[in-house]
């Protein structure tokens, strides 16, 4: 029997195996053992890992030019990202493998990011099993402890530790959100995040977002012109419409918060989400217990999208900082992150919303979470943000069923979104 015969009907009885294997996981709360079992089968190695930052859409163009500032005071300073910027330093590594399966997975972090990956985590991963994605996540976050943990290098772990679940996802032609437990749902309905409120309701989405940059250093014109949006909203849309905001705050206070909530009431909000600085874990906690659910209730506190792995939303959830976590699966620690917040938002009887729900990346934790109750997307996009978002219909984000987190993503569109100095 020639040798390709033979790894096929190798493939074939492994593949059979698989489904057993994770039948045993049961859901996103099962341990890693049926991943490790797997990794047993097979000798299965990673050849190569890349790192890329790339730009994701249009807003990227020219971040990575040198800023004007007026003065010292001058108010963009406090908001000015640099190349490193959330967004625009997405970052996309690519894993290859010795039988010719190519992962994909993003992070952020920019080149920083990519330095770290080059540099450090790719050494953890050269000649290993990507099918013992769980151990390497453990191996590779324990031996950041005194530099990283945070930040930029759980951005770049990220990326990798996506990158390993698309291989496992390829590799036993299932989605990653099977590999998770699967689910007893194929959708989850979506909120949108700005764009036309009007348009997006006439095709079936009932749930919406409004952003604004807030805090205390906001001009007030900016303030008290989102304030009339939203009402706007609530007026055009109807009662019945859940509508949230978000502040994206990097400065918020309380005492700025609670005068700003207070002029948003009569808008009955299912949400409102980073009033505060992501280190203010303390002050989300006096918004929950004035505001949110241990107060006035009349909206829930919301936060997380800027914190990292289960030991940072340990601290969110034992304070009582929220009522809704959202963890973002391409900052947080990727998916090994995301399925462990996932069972601890799960455990404490809270609500899970993961930012960017209805990507990619962030959809299989979302689906498999029996606690989220809807999936963040964006009505613009570029092509390749388009090629990692799941599909939208009548309000609803659909389970992809193809292996790993069902992208259209290649080597070439990564290399042709690669950032660079030249705009």
């Amino acid at each position: 029997m020639k040798k390709s015969a033979k790894n096929f009907l190798a493939r074939r009885q492994f593949l059979r195996k698989a489904g057993s294997y994770f039948a045993l996981a049961g859901s996103t709360l099962a341990s890693s053992a049926p991943m490790r079992a797997l990794a047993q089968t097979t000798n299965l190695r990673v050849r190569s890992v890349e790192a890329y930052p790339i730009y994701i859409n249009e807003r990227s163009e020219g971040l990575l030019e040198s800023p004007t500032f007026a003065d010292e005071n001058d108010p963009g300073r406090w908001r000015f990202g640099g190349p490193f910027e959330q967004l625009p330093s997405a970052i996309i590594t690519i894993i290859k493998t010795n039988e010719g399966i190519t992962g994909f997975g993003m992070g952020a972090g920019g080149s920083a990011a990519v330095e770290i990956i080059d540099g450090h985590l790719k050494h953890f991963l050269l000649d290993t099993n990507p099918l013992n994605v769980e151990q390497l996540w453990d191996q590779m976050y324990t031996s950041s402890v005194f530099y990283g943990r945070r930040g930029v290098f759980a951005m770049a772990l990220s990326s990798v530790d996506n990158a390993l679940w698309d291989i496992a996802g390829k590799y036993v032609e299932k989605p990653v959100h099977e590999l998770l437990g699967g689910a007893e749902r194929d959708r989850i309905e979506i909120y949108q995040t700005n764009g036309d409120f009007l348009e997006a309701q006439r095709s079936g989405v009932k749930n919406f977002k409004r952003t604004t940059y807030g805090g205390p250093r906001t001009p007030q014109t900016i303030v008290d012109q989102f304030i009339d949006s939203v009402l706007e909203a609530r007026d055009q849309l109807g009662p019945d419409v859940r509508i949230m905001t978000d502040c994206v705050s990097r400065d918020g206070t309380v005492e700025w918060a609670i005068p700003f909530c207070e002029r948003l009431r009569e808008a009955n909000l299912y949400f409102m989400e980073e009033l505060l600085s992501p280190d203010d874990v303390f002050g989300y906690a006096e918004l929950v217990s004035r505001i949110g659910g241990k107060g006035d209730d009349w909206t829930r506190i919301a936060c997380g999208e800027h914190e990292y792995t289960e030991h940072g939303f340990n601290v969110l959830v034992g304070l009582g900082s929220a009522e809704i976590l959202q963890p973002d699966i391409t900052w947080c620690g990727g998916t090994t992150a995301g399925r462990r917040i996932s069972a601890l938002v799960e455990g404490a009887g809270l609500e899970l919303i993961p930012h960017r729900g209805a990507s990619s990346w962030g959809f299989p934790i979302a689906l498999t979470s029996a606690s989220c109750t809807m999936a963040e997307s964006f009505p613009e996009g570029s092509a390749i943000l388009d090629a990692m978002s799941c599909h939208v219909e009548n309000g609803y984000v659909i389970a992809p069923s193809e292996p790993g987190f069902g992208h259209s993503l290649t080597e070439e569109m990564v290399l042709d979104f690669q950032l660079t100095r030249r705009i």
